[in-house]
């Protein structure tokens, strides 16, 4: 070895170990998630984002109370983050939530995890969503309050990827005759909210229901802008669709079609919902084709009908009264699939579309509505204004804001058993993944160790810390090698 070579490779072992004493906070940014033509991006390095998620309301919509929603629990959310991090999700979908609750522990443990949030803005009480019979009596101020004050709550928390204006609103022939235009003003109304008080652009969307009839051409009519303005179009749209049950494959299950009718939607499109429960137990093969070739450049990924089991067979946790949570076999089932599938990157998106002529190109002409959509009827005349003076001035509420978490707030503490009733073998924490110290500066624990390297510091006198001698060690060395080089 030379002995230029040798100081290289001193230089390197001490700039190493001034790294570790330096204690370098290696966790990632929280960074939001935005849309660029019909892909959710990483807003910080611009990579294609991908749901791989489920959908979350324990208890279901009729749970949430003055008292409680999904997110104002922070034992419950910790014992389910951790869960969420053993299936390898990045995504969950909240139906109904009170914005009168504070919901800041659960959302910055969920950033911390990694883990991303999209929000109905509808419940099921009164004065909080849209009769599909009769809009016109659930559309006014009261209702749109409510929408706003959500908004207004979560849009500041970074890890609110988006919000749902509705949720299979229109099912029927009935509906579809009396509702589109409603949740059409509803989409502007929020999106005009957003624009107006939140400290970033939003997107705003809808999950439809899994009916053929309605489905596509609802896509259609929301995508539109009315004379190039975007003002009431979705940013988004959620299939909600169980067509693959049990062993199928693309064409059988019909997914191929799926892809053929959104390949040239200019917004993202993704599953809102799926996993049919009519073959059991739920095999989730179609997780595979889900992020397979065939359908990641028209599709942006899905969410899974339901982490906590109800009357409808869905779930994938039992969670019991006194909060204890049992596996059940369709989780190990999903947890399979999604802790081995790689979500696609920016290269490989942009290869798969260079070999399919017939997806959409341009990625910003958003079509202009036409006068009519089959099955449905959007002529219906929606009361203009109803939301300007809220709009104007804002509404009243707690605004969201990521908090210090100490180590503690991590842990779970609830009780997890696995399908035979033995304790679970998993994780007992939550795993850091994001930095949430921009936000609020200093953990609680951080500050108390901080605390401790002083009064260490003052007992030990003047003595030189380890990072000043590796300091003053790599001056030597690159002095020495810098020597050899003249």
């Amino acid at each position: 070895m030379s002995i230029a070579a040798f100081c290289r490779m001193i230089l390197l072992i001490f700039l190493l170990k001034s790294i570790s004493y330096s204690r370098l906070f290696v966790y990632a940014y929280v960074a939001p998630i935005s849309i660029n033509g019909k892909q959710f991006v990483n807003s910080i390095n611009n990579e294609p984002f991908y749901l791989k998620g489920v959908d979350y309301q324990p208890g279901g919509s009729s749970e949430v109370n003055e008292d409680r929603d999904p997110l104002s629990d922070p034992l419950a959310c910790a014992r389910d983050i951790v869960l969420f991090q053993d299936l390898g999700i990045n995504t969950i979908r909240i139906y109904s939530i009170n914005p009168d609750l504070n919901h800041d522990k659960c959302m910055s443990m969920l950033a911390i995890a990694g883990i991303y949030v999209i929000l109905d803005v509808n419940s099921p009480l009164q004065n909080q969503h849209l009769n599909r019979y009769e809009p016109w009596t659930t559309y006014n101020s009261v209702y749109l309050e409510h929408i706003f004050r959500i908004i207004e709550q979560f849009s500041h928390y970074n890890n609110t990827l988006g919000f749902f204006a509705g949720n299979e609103v229109i099912n029927d022939k009935i509906s579809a005759q009396l509702s589109p235009p409603y949740v059409k003003s509803v989409i502007g109304d929020m999106k005009t909210y957003i624009k107006r008080h939140s400290p970033r652009v939003i997107p705003v969307g809808y999950s439809a229901a899994d009916d053929l009839n309605y489905r596509v051409p609802l896509s259609s009519y929301l995508e539109c802008a009315e004379d190039r303005s975007t003002s009431l179009s979705v940013d988004f749209y959620g299939v909600n669709s169980y067509q693959w049950c049990g062993r199928q494959t693309m064409e059988t299950s019909g997914y191929n079609q799926l892809v053929d009718a959104y390949k040239n939607y200019t917004k993202p499109v993704f599953f809102s919902e799926f996993g049919c429960n009519k073959v059991l137990p739920r095999r989730f093969d179609e997780v595979r084709a889900l992020f397979s070739e065939e359908m990641f450049t028209t599709f942006s990924g899905g969410l899974v009908y339901e982490f906590s089991q109800e009357s409808n067979n869905y779930g994938l946790v039992s969670i019991s009264s006194d909060g204890t949570a049992q596996l059940l076999g369709d989780f190990d089932s999903l947890k399979k699939h999604y802790s081995t599938t790689i979500l696609p990157d920016s290269k490989q998106v942009s290869i798969a579309i260079s070999k399919d002529h017939k997806i959409q190109v341009d990625k910003n002409e958003t079509p202009l509505c036409r006068a009519k959509y089959d099955n449905l009827n959007i002529n219906g005349k929606v009361a203009k204004g109803l939301g300007s003076s809220l709009i104007k001035s804002g509404v009243d509420v707690e605004k969201g804001k990521f908090i210090q978490l100490s180590d503690s707030d991590l842990d779970c503490t609830l009780k997890i058993v696995d399908k035979q009733g033995n304790p679970w073998q998993g994780q007992s924490k939550i795993k850091k993944v994001n930095d949430l110290r921009p936000y609020y500066g200093k953990t609680k624990d951080e500050e108390e160790n901080i605390g401790k390297e002083k009064s260490r510091k003052k007992n030990n006198g003047n003595s030189i810390s380890p990072s000043i001698w590796s300091s003053a060690v790599l001056l030597l060395a690159n002095f020495v090698y810098q020597s050899f080089l003249i």
